[in-house]
C-alpha cells in the first residue's frame, strides 16, 4: 500500500521510525518492539538508514522482515550522499522485488570532517534522488521537511524553496523533523501551502524518556525545546520515571492537538522502544482520535 494513498482517504493514523540494530540480536529485539505495537494498527513504519548508507545491509534486512513477518508496510530511509547510481539502482530494485513500495528521500548528513571526496557521487540534493524516482520506479515517495528551518539553510523562506523542489520533482507526502511547539507546525504548513505545496506533511513527534537525550538531538537538529517543559524536566532530571511521565503526558497533549487540528497523521520517533508510544497512542485511540 502506498502512504500517499492511504492518507487521501482521510483517516488520521500513527506510525513509527525505527533504526537497524548493529547485531543479529538486536533485529530480533526490535522486531519483538515491532510486535508489541501491532495492535496499535500503525499505517507503516520506517527504517532509517545510517550515514552515506552505512547500514544499508541492517535496513534492507529489518525492512524485509517487518514487510513480510508482521505484515505492516515499510517505509525505508535513503540517503543518496556517497552513492553511486549503481549501487542505488541495485538497491531500488531489491525493495522493489521484496513488495515494499515506498522510499522517504533523503541527502543524508555531510561528513563530520569537512572533507566532500566522494560525497556526491550521482545526486547533490534530495531533489535530484525524488526526481530519480519518479522518472524510473513506481515507489511512493515521501521526503524530509523542517518546521523550524533546516540547519544549513540561510532562511526559513528560502527552507520552503528547497522544500517546494523535492515537491516539483515527484514527492507525494512529507514528514516534518521532531518538533514541541505545535504552532511551528502549522504556522510551517501555512508556509508550504502558500507557495503551493498540497502534499500532506506529517508532524513528527519525539516522546521524551530522557532529558539529556533530548538536550543533545535538539542541540543536533536545531529544534526549540519550549522554556516551560525545558524548566520541569530539568526539575525532573534526576527521575527517570518522572521524566517519562511527563513527556508521556506532553506527547499526548501535543498529538490531540494537531490531530483535532487537521494533521494528517503523526509519526514517533521511537528511538527503538515502545513503551512511551504505546502509552500515547493507547490514549488518542482511546479518545477516538485516531482511526
Amino acid at each position: 500500500m502506498k502512504i500517499a494513498t492511504a492518507l487521501q482517504a482521510g483517516k488520521q493514523a500513527c506510525s513509527f521510525e525505527f533504526f537497524p540494530p548493529k547485531t543479529d540480536a538486536g533485529v530480533e529485539k526490535l522486531l519483538d518492539t515491532a510486535r508489541t505495537l501491532l495492535p496499535l494498527k500503525p499505517l507503516f513504519v520506517s527504517v532509517t538508514y545510517g550515514a552515506a548508507g552505512s547500514s544499508r545491509e541492517r535496513t534492507i534486512e529489518v525492512a524485509k522482515r517487518i514487510k513480510r513477518e508482521l505484515g505492516l508496510e515499510v517505509l525505508v530511509h535513503v540517503t543518496c550522499i556517497g552513492s553511486s547510481l549503481a549501487t542505488l539502482r541495485t538497491l531500488f530494485d531489491e525493495l522493489a522485488a521484496a513488495g515494499i513500495e515506498n522510499i522517504l528521500a533523503l541527502r543524508g548528513d555531510l561528513p563530520t570532517d569537512g572533507s566532500s571526496a566522494g560525497t556526491f557521487e550521482e545526486f547533490k540534493y534530495a531533489n535530484e534522488l525524488v526526481a530519480f524516482l519518479a522518472a524510473e520506479y513506481d515507489f511512493c515517495i515521501g521526503a524530509a521537511c523542517y518546521p523550524e528551518g533546516h540547519n544549513e539553510s540561510s532562511d526559513i523562506v528560502a527552507d520552503v524553496g528547497y522544500l517546494q523542489a523535492k515537491v516539483a520533482a515527484g514527492a507525494n507526502f512529507l514528514i516534518t523533523q521532531l518538533f514541541f511547539e505545535n504552532e511551528r507546525y502549522r504556522d510551517f504548513v501555512k508556509r508550504a501551502r502558500a507557495v503551493g505545496i498540497e502534499v500532506p506533511i506529517i508532524p513528527g513527534i519525539m516522546p521524551i524518556t530522557d532529558y539529556r537525550q533530548v538536550q543533545r538531538f535538539t542541540d543536533l537538529c536545531g529544534a526549540t525545546l519550549p522554556e516551560k517543559l525545558r524548566n520541569e524536566l530539568v526539575y525532573r532530571a534526576d527521575d527517570q520515571s518522572s521524566v517519562v511521565d511527563l513527556g508521556v503526558a506532553y506527547a499526548t497533549l501535543q498529538c490531540a492537538d494537531l490531530l483535532v487540528h487537521g494533521a494528517p497523521a503523526v509519526h514517533f520517533y521511537t528511538l527503538n522502544r515502545s513503551t512511551a508510544t504505546r502509552a500515547i497512542v493507547s490514549a488518542l485511540l482511546a479518545a477516538n482520535m485516531l482511526t
